[in-house]
């Protein structure tokens, strides 16, 4: 017999002898024990239902940029629908809690705080650095890991202020290197002018992108400059450039932005070269920006399509989400799901410390091959490449 048929046994003998009590009192008292009992070694009755294993998923599925968060809500459904349809997590279904918080940090807090009393295990996400960092507090002190597929800036990591904190993208540190080294030593720019969105993302890698810049000794950063997010007319900011002499724009922020800048830029007829990330390598932007986003460089992650495993589901995206692309970080967002759950089966547990020992010391097949999690939370063998829009198409160059 099991071990938990043997307790199921020993429940149902308790109850039948309860019944046959006939003082009151007596038979109120042993209900009472029986139910405590049962509570703690999590008996049901029938059987030993293991609790199920609450993974949420949180950041923008709604506004802008629902682009960037909705392909890691799918992957997220695919890797969690593998998972359950073997039997799930050592025997524990797994389960989803999928919240929306706009890229916002003032709704990821909420978002975050409900995730957290709703009981959440581990959570993927967020999207945006700047709502990341403002949920991580939360999360820190409810002891539960996060794992996002996007968030890049690099003091999420290096700071040290959040040990729960993972990755499965590299830092802005790393992003801006490549976006400069590509300006200086391919394209030979030499006059660029650094625009960015004022937030955590955009800012952080615009300032490393100037210091890269000025410690090259190669080219002068001619403009730095901040614009706010969700304006309609960038031509003030336009003008500085061309009046800046600029032959080229590194930009840092997303494609709401980016794709009015750039629009305004050629409506002047200025051929300047434009730079961006990972928050415009995204094809939202290539159907705003029209035929303004043709010769547009961006950095994102590399493409990774000679994986298996990519190869796996991205067809599983196909067949289930018919008539569309799986988009922005699918791969990342896989393979943070892919990084966590495997954390949870083998550390057996929930427990927050048992995951984290995993994740820093076990391999995990993912799109970008096996990897596991430095000592700050950044993953292994993650980094960064240059695409440029051709023919209404991000194609990778390097």
């Amino acid at each position: 017999m099991k071990g938990g048929d043997s307790i199921n046994r020993v429940f149902f003998i308790s109850i039948n002898y309860i019944l046959e009590v006939s003082d009151v009192k007596m038979h109120h008292k042993l209900l009472t024990l029986i139910a405590t009992a049962a509570f703690t070694t999590g008996m049901t009755v029938g059987a030993m239902a293991a609790q199920p294993i609450k993974i949420g998923v949180a950041g923008a599925h709604s506004g802008d940029l629902a682009s960037y968060g909705l392909p890691t809500v799918k992957a997220a459904e695919l890797v969690v629908k593998d998972i359950n349809a073997k039997g799930g997590i050592n025997g524990a279904k797994v389960e989803l809690l999928v919240e929306d918080d706009v890229c916002k940090p003032e709704v990821a807090t909420n978002t975050a705080t409900k995730l957290v009393s709703e009981g959440v295990n581990v959570v993927i996400g967020h999207i945006c650095s700047g709502a990341t960092k403002a949920a991580l507090p939360i999360y820190r002190d409810a002891g539960v890991i996060v794992m996002s597929p996007s968030a890049t800036n690099p003091a999420l990591t290096q700071s040290g202020e959040y040990p729960n904190f993972y990755r499965t993208i590299a830092s802005d540190d790393a992003q801006a290197r490549t976006e400069v080294d590509f300006a200086l030593n391919t394209l030979k720019l030499k006059k660029i002018a650094v625009i960015h969105d004022k937030g955590d993302y955009g800012k952080g890698l615009a300032e490393f992108a100037k210091k890269f810049i000025e410690d090259s000794g190669k080219a002068k950063v001619v403009l730095f400059e901040g614009v706010t997010p969700g304006a309609v007319d960038y031509s003030a900011v336009v003008q500085k450039i061309k009046r800046s002499g600029a032959d080229g724009v590194i930009f840092g922020g997303y494609h709401p932005e980016a794709s009015k800048i750039v629009g305004q830029m050629r409506k002047k007829r200025m051929k300047t070269v434009f730079i961006s990330d990972d928050g415009v390598k995204d094809d939202t932007f290539i159907k705003v920006a029209g035929k303004n986003a043709e010769g547009v460089y961006a950095t994102g992650p590399a493409d990774v399509s000679s994986n298996p495993l990519t190869k796996e589901y991205h067809d599983k995206y196909a067949k289930t989400y018919k008539g569309s692309e799986p988009g922005a970080f699918f791969d990342n967002a896989v393979a943070a799901a892919l990084a966590l759950t495997n954390a949870l089966a083998k550390a057996g547990s929930t427990d927050p410390a048992a995951i984290a020992k995993v994740l820093h010391t076990d391999d995990v097949a993912t799109p970008f091959g096996k990897i596991h999690f430095d000592k700050r939370g950044d993953a292994t063998g993650v980094g960064f490449s240059m695409y440029q829009v051709k023919n209404g198409k991000y194609v990778q160059i390097n």
